[in-house]
């Protein structure tokens, strides 16, 4: 019986190689190289002597013409979430694939037990496989969440062999498989979770889905780092792949899509934890400002754009004399590097001294902020907490800053002012060129600024003489 041979896979990208590396030779990623289980030879298994099992073959189709194609109007089914039809582009496809990521207890199995009880009550033919839990465990969390799920069908299975079975037996409409880490192929001799296992068991799926129409939604584990635990191809297999973000301490998620053949990548899902399940929160901005403390200093509003919506968040600094020989700088919710060059930036060009003061930014309701129109409300609510000023309670600001504390154009201004002023700001600080050709409503005072400077000045900050 010849014998097994060892060989190393990368966690990143599934590249197989036949010694250890430190740097994967194929993505450059550090660290990722792992021992792969040995295959089994193909003599012990095929025990009878036949030939060895090869890949299964192809549809057999044959190439057409794109004018022979019916394309027809693509049907979205909606899944009863409105935020989640938001993100989705309109619903669920038919014979999609859909991949679901996030951090353990953030609501990913809970989401997706709510929309297949949603599509069941729609007389949909649904089938939940869970690998992870027993049957009657994912009942007794269907009975917390006061979810019908009377006609909805459950598989406890984490083979892959007797899942296709099953699928073929059963013919969903919809499938949800919670979670793609913990199926396995019996034929390959390496543990579940391994890159080759969900590679394949992960191809089985994609297969089935196109082949039947069904849309199969995955549920994926996250490392450390936040990126999804398995080979990098799993990305590229699926159709659509959705993130929650959000801390388990705080009651408000968001769902971004980071890929989607379907729809947009831009749009922004936002959800409340609550004893009954994930609720839309239809109106973020009111329910993300109902906490905002009153006259205090170091606060200020601004109004973001997440994918095609407008958001009013609350951007809080505080700024206290240091006794350490390094100043700390504590950020939550933002890029640390571009706090960083902010701060640089008003003690350069606004005469904020920052050098001997701890510096403490933070993004209020657990989100978190990449666009750049945030600058500018960090150094006001820095100046504001720097200088113990409370800024006015109907003021928002937003604009991007330069490093010569410049103030540059933002885009969808006009959705910024009109979430802001059906919030009650009346007074906005945005960048002038942004106002140039824009259309100046009623009932909004804009305050068009070139510097951080005269946006200190505007909103009476005075810089230290």
């Amino acid at each position: 019986m010849p014998k097994a041979k060892t060989s190393y896979v990368c966690s990143v990208c599934g590249s197989l190689t036949a010694k250890w590396y430190g740097q994967c030779p194929d993505c450059g990623s550090w660290n990722t190289i792992e021992e792969a289980a040995p295959e089994l030879a193909p003599k012990a298994l095929n025990a009878a002597g036949d030939k060895p099992q090869k890949q299964r073959g192809g549809t057999g189709a044959e190439p057409v013409r794109f004018s022979q194609i019916e394309s027809g109007q693509q049907i979205y089914q909606t899944t009863g979430l409105s935020e989640l039809d938001r993100v989705l582009g309109g619903g669920l496809v038919e014979g999609g694939l859909l991949l679901f990521g996030g951090e353990p207890g953030i609501g990913k199995s809970t989401l997706l037990l709510q929309v297949c009880a949603n599509l069941s009550r729609m007389n949909k033919r649904v089938l939940y496989i869970t690998g992870e839990e027993s049957a009657r465990q994912v009942k007794l969390r269907a009975e917390r969440l006061g979810a019908d799920t009377s006609d909805m069908l459950v598989l406890a299975e984490n083979a892959m062999d007797a899942i296709e079975k099953r699928l073929e037996q059963v013919q969903p409409d919809y499938c949800v498989v919670d979670s793609i880490q913990t199926m396995y192929r019996p034929e390959m001799s390496s543990a579940p979770g391994s890159v080759s296992q969900i590679r394949e068991s992960a191809s089985l799926l994609m297969r089935y889905a196109k082949t039947s129409g069904c849309a199969v939604m995955l549920v994926g584990h996250v490392t450390k780092e936040g990126t999804i635990a398995g080979p990098r191809v799993l990305e590229h297999m699926v159709d659509v792949v959705l993130s929650f973000e959000g801390d388990n301490q705080h009651e408000y998620r968001l769902l971004r899509a980071n890929k989607n053949r379907f729809g947009s990548v831009n749009e922004l899902g936002v959800f409340e934890m609550t004893a009954d399940g994930m609720m839309p929160v239809e109106n973020a901005s009111e329910t993300l400002l109902s906490q905002r403390a009153k006259n205090v200093s170091g606060s200020c509003v601004l109004c973001t754009v997440e994918g095609s919506r407008p958001m009013l968040v609350d951007l809080q600094a505080l700024v206290t004399p240091s006794y350490y020989t390094s100043p700390r700088r504590t950020v939550n919710g933002m890029d640390s590097s571009r706090i960083m060059l902010l701060l640089a930036v008003m003690e350069k060009r606004a005469g904020i001294r920052l050098y001997n003061q701890d510096v403490y930014i933070n993004v209020a309701g657990g989100l978190s902020l990449s666009e750049p129109a945030a600058d500018l409300a960090v150094c006001m609510a820095v100046a504001s907490s720097a200088r113990d000023i409370v800024l006015p309670q109907n003021v928002s600001v937003m604009g991007e800053v330069g490093l010569a504390g410049e103030i540059r154009a933002i885009s969808h201004l006009d959705r910024r002012i009109a979430e802001s002023q059906r919030l009650g700001f009346t007074k906005l600080v945005c960048p002038r060129d942004s106002i140039k050709k824009l259309h100046r409503p009623d009932g909004v005072e804009l305050l068009p600024v070139d510097t951080v400077a005269q946006a200190m000045a505007v909103l009476g900050i005075r810089p230290l003489s």
